[in-house]
């Protein structure tokens, strides 16, 4: 298992330097929001994506992949009713699976709750089907570029499109491709009916990522939510990818944050 964090949490910090803390605080990758680089990814340059990518090299950390990734980028939308608007988010999805490969990543989160909502006036089974033709091109790019698309089941205070592991995972299959699975957030876990641990079983192996975080909104550790048995059922289906820490509250700053995280899951993953 390897343990990851996601760099928003180093909120004003270089990606340079945020990469030496994880690092020398002993993660094994850094998760990027493509948003604390630019509005869009195609603002990001060839030259650009090398230097991130070189200076990841150069620490000693992998970029596992990245995430947010339609947060300010304005005019994207899964399953919206105008076609030119899906065409465009398709199109966007490809451009990311690209800039993840450049940067050497090898996952893509796409949680994005407000951008796939079922709109008013729109069935769920329409939503449904434009969002699976929105991912098709991608998920042909992603197979040639070593790229794998993590569609995620959000809670329903979030969105009201696809909500449980099991949803997500017939949502994915349909594609037929290894390279779109779901991920799991263990906040987003948390509104399910079942244990946890029930849904990390009954999802393997569709599962390519793993979100640590609590339902407090907090890092793990810093909450309610016991990781011990998510670790023993993580360990038991034989996941082996990583487990990147993912917080929305950064009151307690960067560098507790990351140290109390890694320190929390070592101890639970033993």
């Amino acid at each position: 298992m390897k343990f990851g964090i996601c760099n928003e949490i180093f909120q004003n910090w270089k990606l340079e330097d945020a990469m030496a803390f994880a690092k020398k605080t002993g993660y094994d990758a850094i998760e990027i929001a493509p948003f604390t680089l630019a509005k869009y990814v195609t603002d990001i340059p060839p030259a650009e994506r090398q230097r991130i990518r070189d200076a990841a090299a150069r620490v000693g950390i992998a970029i596992s992949g990245i995430h947010w990734v339609l947060v300010q980028a304005e005019g994207m939308y899964l399953n919206h009713p105008d076609a030119a608007t899906r065409q465009r988010t398709a199109r966007y999805f490809c451009d990311l699976v690209d800039f993840c490969a450049d940067l050497g990543g090898r996952i893509i989160v796409v949680g994005s709750p407000k951008q796939r909502n079922v709109m008013d006036g729109v069935s769920f089974q329409q939503a449904w089907d434009w969002a699976t033709a929105t991912f098709r091109e991608a998920v042909k790019l992603a197979e040639q570029r070593g790229i794998t698309i993590c569609f995620e089941p959000l809670a329903p205070v979030e969105t009201n499109f696809i909500n449980t592991a099991t949803d997500a995972i017939r949502f994915v299959q349909q594609l037929q491709s290894p390279n779109f699975k779901i991920i799991l957030d263990v906040k987003a876990m948390c509104s399910e009916s079942k244990p946890i641990p029930q849904i990390i079983r009954e999802s393997w192996p569709h599962f390519g990522y793993v979100h640590a975080n609590d339902v407090n909104m907090k890092g793990p550790g810093f909450g309610d939510v016991d990781f011990k048995p998510i670790a023993a059922a993580l360990k038991d289906v034989g996941y082996d990818g990583t487990v990147s820490v993912e917080v929305f509250k950064f009151e307690e700053g960067a560098e507790v944050i990351a140290s109390k995280s890694l320190e929390y899951l070592k101890r639970v993953f033993g």
